[in-house]
């Protein structure tokens, strides 16, 4: 096992520093340096598969918790519009899109609709390594992109179950999807509230007993422990982590473990890249390099068709709606588990493993070029833009400035969010309900004080 670890970390190392000094993506240096480890380039394995997926499932489950703590709850509820909208018309396109272009290859119904799945999710993880790299952390457009791969991994644990049941029993069960789907909104209203009401309160208590060891073993363990619950429950340990980060955001130490988590996720999420690449053989590119151009045609241009008809519908600018498609030209993660998925069932053709990889390969490569032609490309078509749509894109971008004014103005004068007045006037009149809302809703707020002030210090 350590000589495994060896091999990957000195050729991700050498490969991602010889790629960073061309100027290209760190991502791809680590994907190439799984072709190089990997079985099919020399012949043999220079490392064992196993332990690299092992950890590479370790890095994908650390990267989601570092989302979760990036990303708080209250924001998702306050992108819930473009969340909603975006996802399902980047979800619903690009099924109907990735299920028409297998029936026009020949494919089977079954075959049709596992390549439909696996083309309607982008990357999270690539998404975010990519908006990291560009220096486009805090641009606006990345809160309602966050905010739209977050309900796209939800709806993922949906669409595999649903790809199971008809795999398995050739037809389409609706009453066992609804019931998973109801299940898995229980489940995570449960979590969200359980956590909020007490996580975030025992850690204020305990937070002077808290070093850094103590805090980041504490944080894995309550991470770990998640994605425990969440396998245990029937849904991926990947929105196990994913929810833990969210539930910590709302503590009073989250900017503190994101910054000391930040180094192990690295390593695992290198490790990550490092097995998809192992799973490329250089021969199917060549096999199959028309059926890979189509697929990549297919993710970008609809991706970016969808993406942005998605956003611009749920409310946003038009310039982010464009910064967002652009961004999820990708597939990642989610694609090829559902790929191991009819793999495991026995229901998916041989050829289609391959082109997902490589397509998901090729796009990742292309990922970052096409981010840089988000603006210019907005700015192309504003000047070129009829008047009727000019004058919507300006309505739009000053609707959604002013209401940023007025989300910061209570920050600006002290005051306290109007969603616990609200609340408490609906809530029923027990004593207990109403101290469990003002905790919850005390959880959710009183802690941004402290993190903009961690903040404001890091950077000086």
């Amino acid at each position: 096992m350590v000589h495994d670890l060896y091999i990957l970390m000195i050729t991700a190392g050498v490969v991602s520093l010889l790629f960073k000094l061309l100027k290209q993506p760190v991502v791809l240096g680590y994907i190439v340096a799984g072709v190089l480890v990997g079985p099919y380039l020399f012949g043999e394995t220079l490392v064992s598969a196993d332990n690299v997926k092992a950890w590479g499932d370790i890095g994908v489950l650390f990267v989601l918790f570092c989302i979760g703590l990036e990303f708080r709850l209250k924001n998702l509820i306050a992108s819930g519009k473009v969340a909603a909208i975006g996802a399902l018309t980047i979800i619903g396109g690009m099924m109907l899109l990735g299920f028409g272009v297998g029936k026009w290859a020949e494919m089977d119904m079954l075959n049709a609709l596992f390549l439909a799945g696996m083309l309607c999710m982008s990357s999270t993880t690539i998404v975010m390594k990519a908006v990291d790299e560009a220096g486009l952390g805090k641009a606006r457009f990345v809160k309602g992109a966050t905010s739209i791969l977050i309900v796209e991994d939800v709806v993922a644990v949906v669409l595999m179950v649903l790809l199971s049941s008809i795999a398995i029993k050739h037809q389409f069960d609706g009453q066992e999807l609804i019931n998973k789907v109801i299940v898995l909104a229980v489940t995570l209203v449960v979590w969200f509230v359980v956590g909020i009401l007490i996580i975030p309160t025992l850690i204020r208590k305990v937070k002077p007993y808290l070093n850094d060891e103590t805090l980041i073993i504490l944080a894995l363990g309550l991470c770990l422990g998640m994605v425990l619950t969440a396998e245990e429950a029937g849904f991926s340990g990947a929105l196990g982590a994913f929810v833990m980060g969210s539930i910590l955001a709302e503590t009073v130490e989250s900017h503190r473990i994101e910054h000391l988590m930040t180094p192990l996720k690295n390593v695992f999420a290198a490790i990550f890249f490092v097995s998809v690449g192992m799973m490329i053989n250089p021969a199917n590119l060549v096999e199959f390099w028309p059926s890979i151009l189509i697929t990549c045609a297919v993710i970008v241009i609809g991706m970016i068709i969808f993406g942005t008809l998605g956003c611009w519908w749920g409310g946003e600018t038009m310039k982010d709606s464009m910064q967002t498609g652009f961004s999820f030209v990708q597939i990642g993660e989610f694609s090829f588990i559902i790929a191991g998925l009819g793999n495991s069932l026995g229901v998916l053709h041989p050829a289609l493993y391959p082109i997902i990889v490589a397509s998901s390969v090729v796009t990742t490569f292309l990922t970052p070029y096409i981010m840089k032609a988000a603006v210019p490309c907005y700015n192309a078509l504003y000047k070129h833009a009829p008047a009727s749509l000019k004058a919507k894109m300006d309505h739009r971008e000053q609707l959604v400035a002013e209401a940023e004014q007025q989300d910061k103005q209570p920050k600006a004068n002290g005051q306290k969010p109007a969603a616990k007045s609200g609340l408490s006037k609906v809530i029923s009149h027990t004593v207990v309900t109403k101290r469990l809302v003002n905790l919850f809703i005390e959880n959710m707020s009183a802690n941004d004080a402290p993190q903009e002030q961690a903040k404001d210090e890091d950077k000086h």
